[in-house]
């Protein structure tokens, strides 16, 4: 009799809170009709914010099921999705670290050292809720589901719209960027894969405030044509790992990139645009043009010449700046090698003996806010002071170097000529570097050319392997379009490391890891953290068929193993215990014919510039 009563109650008690639960969401279905676009979006995202708040709870409590909450959280991502072009660009560091920031550690600084902090967000719910192991991540669930109630009650608190269309059209081409780089390559739905849904629901937000401010322009049906078939695109009936994003890109994305910016030129609605390394007169998301280099170093455009170049470039291939009058910068970095040296590790001044790390290419090295592969140079004028103090490379200083060139009457010349009083000076022989390392640049790959409409062929298996880059594979996950490195969009402001496990030796049977520590001893003591560990910078794949062999330790010595290697889940996926690792344990399952349109992919962006 009392199991029975027992029973009755419990059964009363999940009737009364799905009831509460029913009325809550019931209540929040609120008439947002007489408020503008942004105000209604912004308010119905709230509600369901909140509902998923107390839906995390009961989850919590054992009153929900699983799920009823990945539904909440599936409803209040689209929402989010809807007005997130919105709001990430009148508040970008505030949804990154609060509403829909990448589930990593990461690291704030308090005082002169790195408090390691937790994520937060609606991708970390993702992953979690999503998970097969979210029942014992309860606890972890509820706490991001309020916290993010609480940040996101604060954020609409202060959210103004008395003119939300000055927010312009940046934003919506910058959501665009978002879309084709972090939606339908999978970075933003770890736990869900639900990226195709969540692009539609985006591109069908941003269509609704188009209409609502930008509908007089003489083409705005052009554009709202475009947005039309990009919806309808991503509402077909097809997989995660099927999709056609090559497709997709080149019919809609870009287009649209395109005609927007005509629009923001014709308008000169550029505000709400924040400091980056994107350049909003770019035509297409590979155009030459899409970022600014110059964002990246101490030198300005103004500054800049072809007679600079020159000087640098003769700079750069002088073996006379070392001590040993042996050693230049082409000596790990050569022309016919797409800039580097063809070996694991490049050479020391000393006889036997090399340096710490592989030569990474210098084509397009420029794009990064940080330099080498554990980020402890900061400007690429940095840079060059680390190799040139280094006792294995170039072994000298400034003063010496200064000396040297003071003494060659070719030298005095022509930095008088570029220079003027300044003449030779450590600015002066800084910028001139900088502005040769900065030339060496190129988006002008078949496959660019190709995408921006230039080329009207290309093989198909480069179209497949583009598709398996930016889907199934997960590459593009970390190796970001178009510079496909690790410069995180859409701002292009800041560099990823990645902990992947790589092996000392992957043609040794149980080869241990690397030992280099990487990240974690770069001298940069506001970021030490163990979070950093075997951290490294993550490089571009462009001309990646040139310049074997690969990783920081350069182990690898061709695109087969280092595929290979990701397949099976970098070193946590072979069976190693590694701290952190950031790269997915899970194995991608990739055929040979895929792995073969992999690298078809990859060899397409061979393009070197000839300097």
């Amino acid at each position: 009799m009392l199991s029975s009563i027992s029973g009755l109650c419990k059964v009363l008690t999940v009737s009364v809170f799905v009831l509460i639960f029913v009325l809550f969401s019931f209540r929040r279905q609120e008439n947002y009709t007489s408020l503008g676009w942004v105000d209604s979006a912004t308010y119905e995202l709230n509600s369901a914010i909140q509902t998923l708040d107390e839906t995390a709870t009961g989850y919590k409590l054992g009153r929900i099921q699983i799920d009823s909450l990945q539904h909440q959280l599936t409803r209040t991502r689209l929402l989010y999705k809807k007005i997130e072009f919105y709001l990430a660009s009148q508040y970008p560091e505030y949804s990154k670290e609060h509403l829909n920031g990448a589930p990593l550690l990461h690291i704030e600084k308090e005082g002169t050292r790195p408090k390691v902090v937790e994520p937060e967000g609606l991708q970390v719910l993702d992953e979690l809720i999503f998970a097969d192991e979210a029942f014992n991540e309860r606890s972890r669930i509820a706490a991001v589901a309020k916290k993010l109630a609480n940040s996101y009650g604060v954020l609409i608190k202060g959210i103004k719209n008395d003119n939300p269309a000055k927010s312009g059209i940046s934003a919506l081409r910058l959501q665009l960027i978002r879309i084709f780089t972090l939606g339908i390559t999978g970075f933003d739905t770890p736990g869900s894969a639900n990226a195709i849904e969540e692009a539609r629901v985006s591109l069908s937000g941003m269509q609704e405030f188009y209409k609502e401010y930008y509908s007089g322009h003489a083409d705005s049906k052009k554009i709202n044509d475009l947005f039309k078939g990009a919806i309808a695109e991503l509402g077909q009936p097809v997989s995660f790992e099927a999709f056609d994003r090559l497709h997709f890109f080149t019919a809609y994305i870009d287009p649209l990139y395109k005609e927007l910016g005509k629009q923001e030129h014709e308008s000169n609605n550029k505000s709400l645009v924040h400091s980056s390394a994107w350049n909003t007169g770019s035509e297409s998301i590979f155009a030459d043009n899409f970022l600014n280099p110059y964002f990246f170093s101490e030198l300005t455009q103004r500054e800049d010449s072809e007679a600079l170049r020159q000087l640098g470039r003769q700079l750069f291939y002088d073996t006379g700046i070392s001590n040993n009058n042996k050693v230049s910068c082409a000596s790990c970095h050569q022309p016919d090698r797409a800039f580097t040296d063809g070996i694991p590790k490049s050479l020391s001044n000393v006889q036997g003996k090399t340096v710490l790390r592989n030569a990474p290419t210098l084509v397009n090295a420029v794009y990064a806010d940080r330099f080498f592969y554990d980020l402890r140079a900061f400007t690429l004028e940095q840079q060059a002071e680390h190799v040139i103090f280094n006792p294995d490379e170039f072994n000298t200083a400034y003063s010496a170097i200064l000396k040297k060139l003071e003494n060659k009457q070719e030298y005095a010349q022509k930095f008088k000529k570029v220079f003027g009083k300044k003449g030779i000076t450590r600015e002066t022989f800084s910028k001139a570097l900088a502005s040769y390392v900065l030339s060496l640049r190129s988006f002008n790959s078949e496959f660019d050319k190709y995408v921006r409409g230039e080329a009207k062929e290309i093989d198909d298996n480069v179209k497949k392997g583009f598709n398996l880059f930016m889907g199934k594979a997960n590459c593009a996950t970390c190796h970001f379009a178009p510079t496909f490195s690790g410069l995180v969009p859409p701002l292009y402001s800041e560099n990823e490391t990645e902990i992947l496990g790589v092996l000392s030796d992957p043609e040794m049977k149980n080869s241990p890891v690397d030992t280099d520590s990487g990240r974690y001893t770069n001298e940069v003591y506001s970021e030490y953290s163990w979070i950093y560990e075997k951290s490294f910078k993550t490089t571009t794949v462009r001309n990646a068929a040139l310049t074997a062999p690969y990783f920081h330790n350069g182990a690898y010595k061709t695109l087969e193993e280092v595929i290979d290697f990701y397949d099976n889940g970098g070193g946590a996926g072979i069976g190693h215990a590694i701290k952190n690792q950031t790269l997915p344990a899970d194995k991608l399952q990739l055929s040979d014919t895929e792995k073969e349109s992999l690298i078809a992919f990859i060899k397409s962006l061979n393009d070197v510039p000839s300097r």
